[in-house]
């Protein structure tokens, strides 16, 4: 079994590190190639992330790097790394991949169209500002292989 954490748009922080080592994660996959981007504010991150990378090269980059991993793979994804989750979990040829864990995707709400080829488990907080989160919730819970919940 293979674990990946898909990063925020934050990248590969000092706290994913951490976590990834706790979990025994095999890779970490962020959209700077691995380069500690140090951001200082959020804002700065979105406007870099917005303008260099992109959600569909996100999930190119997530592509690229679980394809030559042999066996099942789990991903746990954060924040945009969960949205990429999402985004490629329909693509037929994904086979490899048993189980992805999004927490705190917004981007989903965009794509429900989606459905799944490997389980996914979608964890939402309680109060979005942009959206009705337990709407989207109910939404895609109706969805084979998505289970969803709201968390504090």
């Amino acid at each position: 079994m293979n674990l990946v954490l898909v990063s925020d748009i934050f990248g590969k922080t000092a706290a994913l590190k951490a976590l990834a080592e706790e979990l025994n994660a095999q890779s970490i996959v962020d959209p700077y190639g691995g380069v500690d981007m140090a951001f200082n504010s959020e804002q700065q991150a979105y406007e870099y992330f917005s303008q260099h990378t992109g959600l569909d090269e996100y999930v190119a980059i997530l592509q690229k790097t679980i394809k030559p991993l042999a066996g099942n793979i789990i991903l746990i994804g954060f924040s945009v790394g969960a949205s990429a989750i999402w985004s490629m979990s329909a693509h037929p040829a994904i086979k490899t991949i048993a189980k992805g864990i999004c927490f705190y995707s917004s981007q989903i709400r965009h794509h429900t169209e989606l459905n799944p080829a490997f389980e996914i488990e979608l964890i939402f907080p309680h109060y979005e500002q942009h959206f009705d989160v337990k709407a989207l919730q109910a939404k895609l819970a109706t969805k084979p292989n998505v289970s969803a919940k709201c968390v504090d």
